[in-house]
């Protein structure tokens, strides 16, 4: 047996090995269609791999076809080969005719290979081998431990995360990344990342996004500077094609993290949410919320279904790297219509031009779409809300901790937002997001201060005297006249002076349909909420919930129960929409339907009674409120 042993290990050789797996494009199909030009092309193909392993020391393993199997002494020769191939690819394309081209997808792992009787196996060549499949046409699919190896050593051009897709027979699920290697000089680059590929290999994650506290704690209004969370698995994509708006559209998807440390994530979604809030003044411009946006966050996409899902012609995506005091971003704007780049950038800059680097990207959309700018616009493209990097850096961690919705992370923020307001105390963003914390406090009840909503407005009069062009501090202000001292005639001016700010604010229209609803103004509160729904179409069902408000106010029953049932499919846990259906089913006389939504009130809350809700609902005629609290006796509640 040890004799047998010694036979098979001398035949065998096991090792780490980079390996490069490449494949022609439709290469049967075309041999069955021309066989004597594919095999004319092959021999051009192999001559053109051959010298690019040569020139970066690999050994061809083996070939199968039109396929080579390629083992190089580090992942960074592997990299550079398939780049260079690339490169050679397009110069020979761009001089042919379409019969004529040659393309080819590329896949490289670094993993244990076997070397036996001639042949190769094991996990290095079974993913490489996967990778390379599930590349599109002219890019290179790259594992985590390789774009991990190489990040910093090689030029990668544009770098696109595909998520962790399931590879056939792989057990084992890890990030993937496709690489855009740049065309050469006077080469229009004719890659797109069509995403669409992976979209039924990856199953949806339950990423975390933005949503309101009516979760738990009823009616109340939330601004893009106050995020909280609920899965992303409640919000289903929209099921038919919206049309575009009369004017330009654009969505920016969320920047992707492309630092090697996770906990960078809060800065690439701050770049994220700056080119979206900067993009939103602009009132020649239709843009998609950030909520919506976010939706898409770690998922594989095609943006040219991100277009039809969203109405919008534009998307904008990208990356951010961030190491030391450099940074580097990749912006890209591409028509959804054509699916084409209109244009693409890669911004290498120190960290403290990060201001002008986003106002840079700005201004590049409005040139590309050609957008007419008002005086006040104009002005706000080259306006900077701090100059102070730290302190930009404090909020954009600040603005991370709040979005997580905790009594701990809502301390963290606040913590956060303190030090950005003490480097700079001009900082209205930072004073705005600090607010939000107290409001959070009081609406969430983590605290006794009875005195939390005071500081919330103190602070939203700070950043409005700081910077009186920031909608979100015109909507925190509103939000504290209409729950602190139910100041109707305050709240609804300070809204619609947000909206004016910002006619792209989906929140802003919530908020003051909100305060339009509570104010006595249900029509007008109906509107609103429509707009909303039009600019952040991922969370139609929530502000449905306002509209099932208004019918409610105006015992308009039946639409009242379609509307905010349609709530609940989506939020089974919004406790005002189970209060309010509570009502209108006692009003009609359906006692035992009020009583179960009753009792899911009391699931949700349950110290929840008539007298928190007298406390809390801030109906501006009396007699709205006694007939609510009547309906709600009648239910069993408390």
């Amino acid at each position: 047996m040890n004799e047998a042993a010694n036979i098979t290990g001398q035949a065998e050789q096991r090792r780490l090995a980079a390996i490069m797996f490449t494949d022609i494009v439709g290469f049967s199909r075309q041999m069955g269609n021309n066989e004597a030009r594919m095999l004319r092309l092959l021999d051009v193909h192999n001559q053109l791999i051959s010298q690019a392993v040569a020139a970066h020391h690999g050994t061809v393993i083996k070939t199968i076809g039109d396929a080579f199997l390629v083992d190089f002494p580090s992942v960074v020769h592997a990299v550079q080969c398939a780049q260079q191939v690339h490169t050679q690819l397009y110069a020979h394309n761009a001089e042919k005719d379409k019969a004529e081209q040659i393309h080819v997808r590329i896949g490289i792992h670094s993993g244990d290979i076997v070397q036996r009787d001639g042949d190769v196996f094991g996990d290095g060549v079974n993913i490489a081998s996967r990778l390379q499949s599930l590349a599109e046409p002219d890019t290179i699919c790259i594992s985590d431990i390789v774009y991990r190896d190489v990040a910093k050593k090689l030029d990668l051009g544009t770098v696109v995360p595909l998520g962790k897709p399931k590879l056939k027979n792989i057990a084992e699920r890890f990030p993937v990344y496709a690489l855009l290697p740049e065309a050469p000089k006077g080469i229009r680059q004719q890659l797109q990342v069509q995403r669409l590929k992976l979209s039924h290999r990856v199953r949806p994650v339950h990423w975390l996004i933005v949503t309101g506290l009516l979760l738990v704690l009823g009616p109340f209004v939330t601004v893009h500077n106050f995020p909280f969370s609920v899965p992303t698995s409640e919000l289903s994509p929209p099921t038919s094609q919206l049309p575009l708006p009369d004017k330009p559209s654009i969505v920016v998807l969320p920047f992707d993290n492309m630092s090697k440390d996770p906990e960078q994530d809060y800065f690439s979604n701050g770049i994220t949410e700056v080119l979206t809030s900067d993009l939103s003044r602009i009132s020649s411009l239709f843009v998609i919320a950030r909520n919506t946006a976010f939706t898409y966050k770690g998922k594989a996409v095609n943006v040219q279904d991100v277009g039809k899902e969203l109405g919008v012609q534009y998307v904008l995506e990208g990356s951010v790297q961030k190491a030391n005091d450099q940074v580097r971003i990749v912006a890209q704007l591409i028509d959804t219509i054509t699916g084409s780049h209109i244009w693409s950038e890669r911004y290498d800059r120190p960290l403290k031009d990060i201001f002008a680097l986003q106002d840079e990207i700005v201004q590049k959309i409005v040139t590309t779409l050609t957008l007419q700018l008002t005086l006040m616009e104009k002005g706000w493209i080259v306006h900077k809300t701090t100059d102070n990097l730290e302190a930009y850096d404090y909020y954009l961690r600040g603005t991370e901790y709040f979005s997580r919705t905790t009594k701990e992370n809502n301390l963290q923020a606040r913590q956060m937002c303190e030090k950005a307001v003490a480097l700079d105390p001009q900082y209205a963003l930072a004073y705005t997001c600090l607010g939000g914390t107290y409001y959070l406090e009081w609406i969430w009840q983590w605290s006794p201060d009875p005195q939390a909503l005071e500081q919330a407005s103190a602070l939203a009069q700070k950043a409005i005297a700081s910077d009186d062009s920031l909608a979100d501090a015109h909507t925190l202000l509103g939000i504290v006249h209409l729950y602190k001292n139910h100041q109707y005639e305050q709240a609804i001016a300070e809204g619609e002076r947000a909206i004016v700010l910002n006619l792209n604010y989906a929140f802003g229209y919530f908020a003051l349909a909100e305060t339009m609803n509570f104010a006595g103004k249900p029509e007008e509160a109906i509107g609103l909420a429509e707009k909303a729904m039009h600019l952040d179409p991922r969370w139609r069902e929530w502000y449905v919930y306002e509209v099932g408000l208004a019918c409610y106010l105006t015992q308009r029953y039946e639409e009242a129960i379609t509307a905010l049932k349609s709530a609940l499919a989506r939020y089974p846990n919004h406790l005002g929409a189970h209060r309010h259906l509570a009502a209108v089913y006692s009003e009609l006389g359906r006692e035992e339907e009020a009583r179960a939504e009753t009792v899911e009130v009391l699931r949700i809350s349950p110290n929840y009674s008539l007298e928190i809700a007298r406390q809390r609902l801030p109906f501006k005629d009396p007699a709205i409120l006694e007939r609510q609290l009547a309906a709600l006796r009648k239910t069993g509640l408390k």
